[in-house]
């Protein structure tokens, strides 16, 4: 597609990331790849995280992502799996950044919206959104459809913001 944009989504998760990347183009959109960054879960902390780090660097080399975009984490009631996962978290944003890649962070209730219509849709409903949105797309994992899901939000929140950015530079260069 001439004018797009590739997108990496990426919902991050210390035993399972999800990654998707998608091609947009004004309101269409496209399914390029997806997949999940496994660790190994009796590694130290730090190899883990260096597991994420690395595969991510691959998928990034490997794809040219021109944007990015992150999920926010829900607040874990294990305070030490939520530090965990806040690291985890840090690497995923930290990777993409790295590469000179511009980093958006979302909300899941806001990724919901932007996906499903609803805030509180369940993960059933966004996987099949998922789908729809991006036919011929062949998902195995759910933390594969969040990242994608992740993905569109981004993509519909970048068209949202250029279009705005249009009409404020009309409005600037147009006379009184």
């Amino acid at each position: 597609m001439s004018g797009s944009v590739r997108i990496l989504g990426l919902d991050p998760g210390l035993q399972h990331t999800g990654w998707g990347l998608i091609e947009s183009s004004g309101s269409r959109l496209r399914h390029l790849a997806d997949g999940v960054i496994s660790t190994t879960a009796d590694l130290p902390l730090a190899e883990r995280l260096s597991q994420i780090y690395r595969a991510l660097r691959a998928i990034l080399d490997l794809h040219q992502a021109d944007e990015a975009a992150v999920e926010h984490t829900y607040v874990n009631k294990n305070p030490g799996a939520a530090l965990k996962l806040g690291q985890a978290r840090g690497v995923v944003l930290l990777a993409p950044s790295l590469a000179g890649i511009e980093v958006a962070e979302y909300q899941a209730m806001e990724v919901k919206r932007a996906v499903v219509g609803t805030g509180h849709a369940d993960k059933v409903q966004v996987t099949d959104m998922v789908r729809r949105l991006l036919p011929g797309a062949v998902i195995r994992r759910a933390d594969a459809a969040d990242a994608l899901a992740v993905a569109i939000c981004h993509a519909h929140h970048r068209g949202s913001r250029m279009a705005l950015a249009r009409m404020a530079n009309l409005a600037v260069s147009q006379p009184r």
